[in-house]
């Protein structure tokens, strides 16, 4: 299946590396006008490095609503946004006696709130055109448990789960399809390459022995599912959870 965005606008969060970095390069590659974002400067201008200059980036906190609206508004109409920022915060797993406030509180900022902001603040230019797409990247924490077990991380994806079924029927009679992808654990980033190196060389095993596939995957096998939903091809799919984890 080929794709061709020309003419797209796109925009990606969280785009300073991982996921969202493979995302927006892919993107390019299919001749989107791509925005890439994230709060992360210097991974940012790497990313545009990597796709030859040919990604704008935006310096951006997704948490923030009235930054966010800001942005969205000097980027002007878009067709497909990626909420793609998210992740733990530095966070690890702890008892849930110990969890604060501010900890609960900021992973669901970035992984909850800056998607519903971005979703909020595009979705107007998508309405008046017919025609958008939403893609949520959510996790496997999301739909069962997170490995780290951080308790506001698979909540927060599983929210952002549910925010996709929801804007789905909302958005659907303005030609508007919002899904949701689910990447298994992919070694994407610096905390993932934490989380694996803490597993030992038992763990490692262990996890990859319970995938279906018997590897790990790569970022760029959950920018080939980001490619299928946001194509004109995936048309008449919309409120769905890809699972992109090598089967489980």
């Amino acid at each position: 299946m080929k794709f061709d965005f020309s003419g797209k606008t796109v925009l990606v969060t969280g785009a300073a590396h991982g996921f969202g970095r493979a995302i927006a390069r892919a993107f390019a590659a299919n001749r989107a006008h791509v925005f890439a974002c994230d709060v992360n400067a210097a991974g940012l201008a790497e990313t545009a490095k990597l796709a030859n200059g040919k990604i704008e980036t935006l310096t951006l906190d997704v948490g923030n609503r009235e930054a966010v609206h800001k942005a969205i508004g000097g980027v002007g109409p878009i067709d497909v946004v990626v909420n793609n920022a998210g992740g733990v915060c530095g966070q690890i797993g702890r008892p849930i006696e110990e969890i604060s406030e501010g900890d609960w509180q900021k992973i669901f900022d970035v992984n909850v709130s800056g998607a519903f902001y971005v979703t909020q603040a595009a979705v107007p230019s998508m309405k008046a055109r017919k025609w958008g797409r939403i893609i949520n990247i959510s996790s496997g924490a999301g739909l069962g448990i997170s490995l780290t077990g951080i308790q506001a991380y698979a909540s927060a994806k599983a929210g952002q789960i549910g925010l996709t079924r929801q804007l789905a029927h909302e958005l659907g009679p303005f030609g508007i399809t919002v899904n949701n992808v689910a990447p298994g654990f992919v070694r994407s980033n610096p905390t993932t390459e934490r989380q694996w190196e803490a597993m030992g060389e038992e763990g490692q095993a262990r996890l990859i022995q319970n995938i279906a596939m018997k590897r790990l995957g790569s970022p760029d096998d959950i920018a080939n599912a980001v490619m299928f939903f946001a194509s004109e091809q995936a048309g008449w799919v919309t409120g769905q959870i890809l699972s992109v984890d090598g089967g489980k």
